[in-house]
């Protein structure tokens, strides 16, 4: 099954786009995937460490072993452990297999769905705000059987802050009904519409309709 997955970040106003604290990673094989980070202190390494971490060990992970195992909580360790005693970060991703989405969620970084029926609402709430690199991290497992038409959107805490479940869900929907690829910009687009006061990401995902 085609999954379609894009992704956008912006920086801050006033900030180079190069000190952006966000990084993304969209990875498409062994299986689809998203991983967005958030970081703090000199973050945009830490950020882009971890994303190039998870990019590492997807490569490294076989279709059989995502079968058999969910490997999120095992690289949450890891993670956790790589950024200790240096900068430290959120983060919120997912993969789809099959037609189940599978993900994690550590620190205040989201996981909104979009169901066909209307609305948005939180996929799951993070045990703690524990960041990774702090060596006391929690991950938040999600699963979620996805419907012909749920959209997954992970948003950090710039993008999801300066919006209500109501405009997400609004931004949203409008855009896909263009291309899909207009989501992220257009929810980053809603959240900036007074001024960008942090870093923001978007990824929006979902099972191609046709």
């Amino acid at each position: 099954m085609r999954v379609e997955c894009y992704g956008a970040t912006l920086p801050e106003d006033g900030k180079p786009r190069g000190q952006n604290q966000d990084a993304f990673t969209i990875v498409r094989a062994p299986v689809v995937a998203a991983v967005v980070c958030d970081g703090a202190g000199n973050a945009q390494l830490a950020a882009r460490r971890v994303t190039g971490l998870f990019e590492l060990w997807l490569a490294e992970t076989t279709l059989g072993q995502i079968l058999a195992t969910d490997p999120w909580s095992r690289w949450v360790r890891l993670a956790d452990s790589a950024l200790l005693g240096g900068s430290e970060c959120t983060l919120a991703a997912i993969h789809i297999v099959g037609s189940e989405a599978r993900g994690v969620v550590v620190g205040d970084s989201r996981i909104y769905l979009l169901p066909e029926d209307g609305g948005c609402r939180l996929l799951a709430e993070p045990l703690s705000k524990a960041r990774l690199g702090s060596g006391e991290a929690e991950p938040t497992l999600v699963r979620h059987q996805m419907a012909r038409h749920d959209i997954l959107l992970i948003l950090t805490d710039g993008a999801w802050t300066p919006l209500g479940s109501a405009r997400i869900d609004r931004a949203a929907r409008k855009a896909a009904l263009a291309h899909f690829s207009e989501v992220p910009p257009a929810i980053l687009d809603a959240a900036g519409q007074h001024g960008r006061a942090d870093d923001m990401t978007a990824v929006a995902i979902r099972l191609a309709p046709h």
